[in-house]
């Protein structure tokens, strides 16, 4: 993984390597103590975005909020992370890993605690925007934490064990959210946050050291941090609002229009931007963006309703709903890191075309889920299939998008994509309602929202088809060789060979 530098771009990965023993032994007590603070941090961000869904229907029964209060329990979230997680990686940079961490963290907490508490929606909403702040702060520290202070031969196990504890956090996550709002009821998803936070907190600071880039400097893009999250929360405004017909409705779109313009305008000119447009330059790095916001789009909004479908018209438990997602996760969990190596022997082509298809197969078969809907005949079928599309799409695209670009700006493409990932994901929960016709009050009649349901799973059909169907064209398979020895850029793109250069991509 690539340390970040000035203005959240990683620190030249090419640079003479870190003599052999600096850092920590990730088998030693502080070393182990580093990998709990980490997967402690990610495990928060983790449960959060795999538990909230389960709780949607109770929420909504529970402060009398309509579909679109339960739209934004979701987004605000993911409009504060999407818009600031770039912004988060730089502030760790120059102030320190560990202190951004921590606040991040406490600042998790916090909006946690609010959204436990919150006596309505306004401020449900209002909290949920709060932790999606301290989840960009949070987010990028925890592997740059390993990065920077786990000896560089034990970084590779550091970080293996941090995707494999993490992916048991997140497996857990629908049936533990499911049986907390059966039980204790849907606010302890939000209230399990703190005393995670309790514990991650002093651990940090008692046995985790702090590192920071010496290269960052004190220039931080905020016109383009301001300008693009502005942009979306315009755009989602829009798209949630739209049934109303509301003159500001029309207002908002038309504004968050013209803002992604302007801030598109504004990372061309500046000289530190937040995205830097040259990075576009790679055309698979772009095509491979383009596949990403297709695919999560599809899947956001897949996950976002098949919980309510599943407790509003097939009439399971929060508990049944969550356990039903298990396979996926677990299928995941198993397969990633096989699907990842046979990628790297196949080239991305292949896995970027049949996860997609294998994804829209299973949103399909997600149609036979209807009232009294048997788990092993129609629930169970849909989530293996969908489960299996994820392990042949997720690992090989990551891998792509790393490749796709110089080593040294690994971290900035990660980062990239995780952006693209999340508004795609903002965008599909915002637009899908409106697009299969969900009234306000659908998600309280079995009746209506089944029929929207339906429509929703074409839509989400669509977008795998369109994802598959871009990857076809212009990714290839399998990756060519570098265009130089020192390029290490894989120009795998459907474009005529580009003649050798001499510096690096």
């Amino acid at each position: 993984m690539a340390r970040t530098g000035r203005a959240g771009q990683p620190e030249d990965m090419t640079a003479p390597a870190e003599p052999s023993g600096a850092g920590v032994p990730i088998a030693s007590a502080r070393g182990r103590w580093i990998l709990l603070t980490t997967v402690l941090g990610s495990t928060m961000a983790m449960l959060d975005g795999t538990v909230v869904n389960v709780a949607l229907p109770r929420i909504g029964e529970d402060l009398d909020a309509d579909l679109a209060v339960l739209q934004w329990t979701v987004n605000a979230y993911l409009l504060t992370l999407a818009g600031l997680i770039l912004v988060g990686g730089s502030l760790s940079d120059r102030f320190g890993r560990r202190r951004i961490f921590v606040l991040g963290v406490v600042w998790f907490a916090v909006g946690s605690l609010l959204c436990g508490i919150a006596p309505n929606a306004g401020v449900l909403i209002a909290a949920r925007a709060l932790q999606g702040i301290g989840g960009a702060l949070l987010a990028p520290g925890s592997l740059a934490l390993i990065q920077a202070s786990v000896r560089a031969e034990d970084r590779g196990r550091a970080i293996g064990l941090w995707s494999g504890l993490g992916g048991v956090g997140a497996a857990v996550g629908p049936f533990l959210g499911g049986w907390l709002v059966d039980g204790p009821g849907w606010r302890w998803v939000f209230l399990l946050n703190v005393p995670l936070a309790a514990v991650c907190v002093p651990v940090a600071l008692r046995h985790v050291p702090e590192s920071r880039d010496p290269q960052a400097h004190g220039r931080f893009d905020v016109a383009g941090a301001a300008l693009g999250a502005s942009a979306l929360g315009l755009v989602t405004y829009a798209l949630i609002e739209a049934r109303s017909g509301a003159p500001a409705v029309i207002v908002a779109a038309v504004l968050g229009v013209l803002l992604a313009i302007a801030f598109v305008y504004v990372e061309r000119r500046r000289p530190d931007p937040m995205v830097p447009p040259d990075i576009f330059a790679s055309r698979l790095f772009t095509a491979v963006n383009l596949v990403t916001l297709c695919v999560y789009a599809a899947i956001g909004g897949f996950f976002f309703l098949v919980v309510l479908q599943l407790q509003v018209v097939s009439g399971y438990s929060a508990l049944a709903a969550g356990a039903a997602m298990l396979p996926t996760t677990l299928l995941m969990l198993l397969l990633s890191a096989r699907s990842g190596e046979l990628g790297e022997r196949i080239g991305p082509r292949v896995p970027l075309t049949v996860g997609p298809l294998l994804c829209a197969a299973g949103t399909l078969l997600m149609l036979r889920v209807g009232p009294a809907a048997s788990y092993v005949r129609d629930v169970l079928p849909a989530m293996v299939v969908m489960g299996m599309g994820l392990v042949a799409l997720v690992a090989p695209l990551t891998s792509t998008v790393l490749a796709s670009v110089d080593p040294g700006r690994a971290g900035l493409a990660s980062g990239i994509n995780n952006a693209a990932a999340r508004v795609a994901g903002l965008l599909a929960v915002a637009a899908l309602p409106l697009l299969s016709g969900m009234g306000p009050e659908s998600y309280r009649s079995a009746t209506q929202f089944d029929a929207a349901f339906g429509r929703a799973m074409l839509w989400c059909t669509g977008a795998f088809v369109a994802g598959a169907a871009l990857a076809w064209a212009t990714v290839r398979s399998p990756v060519p060789e570098a265009c130089h020895p020192q390029c290490h850029t894989y120009c795998a793109v459907s474009a005529p060979p580009l003649e050798p250069r001499e510096e690096s991509g």
